[in-house]
């Protein structure tokens, strides 16, 4: 048994040094269009934004067809994506409506905060066609009365610059950018 034991040992080991010999992990996060304002203004609630079920996972998508996704196994979201999308959204929507008084749900509360705006991303990937596409949907809140004045989609595709996932990441905040505006020009 013993001799057995000591047998299996070295191809226990070569068996887990490969397993830890896999393709390196690329991790990538969205980036706002420039600086929040630092001075007040009207305040804002970002959130919450919720994602497809697909892309809740920490992997990049890729649309390889009209019916077929591909994850990127070695491309990684570096944190959450929703809340990775709140935060951009927020930082783009306050450069837009010139406050640095934009806050990401959940907030300790909303007694001083003007308006609400709830994000539902449905699509939110690279396409075969080398663009960053995505499809949302929000709606916009006045507060403190919590009554909707505002409910509309937006779809839109954003050339990739570039092949790679580094200008996919780059391509979907651009995407993001432009999401804040439509959302910007509703408040």
């Amino acid at each position: 048994m013993m001799a057995r034991l000591l047998l299996l040992l070295p191809l226990l080991a070569a068996a887990l040094l490969l397993g830890s010999c896999g393709t390196p992990k690329s991790y990538y996060f969205l980036t706002p269009a420039g600086p929040a304002p630092t001075r007040a203004g009207t305040a804002i609630g970002i959130g919450p934004v919720m994602v497809a079920d697909y892309l809740d996972r920490p992997n990049l998508v890729y649309q390889q067809g009209s019916n077929r996704l591909a994850l990127a196994d070695s491309h990684r979201w570096a944190g959450d994506l929703e809340d990775n999308i709140a935060s951009v959204l927020a930082t783009n929507i306050g450069r837009r409506e010139n406050t640095g008084d934009v806050r990401v749900y959940p907030w300790s509360h909303d007694g001083d905060l003007r308006y609400q705006v709830t994000v539902d991303v449905r699509q939110f990937h690279g396409t075969a066609n080398g663009d960053a596409f995505i499809d949302a949907a929000w709606r916009v809140y006045s507060l403190p009365d919590r009554r909707q004045v505002v409910s509309r989609s937006w779809a839109a595709t954003e050339p990739l610059a570039a092949d790679g996932y580094d200008e996919l990441a780059a391509s979907l905040s651009r995407l993001l950018d432009r999401l804040a505006a439509e959302i910007a020009a509703t408040l």
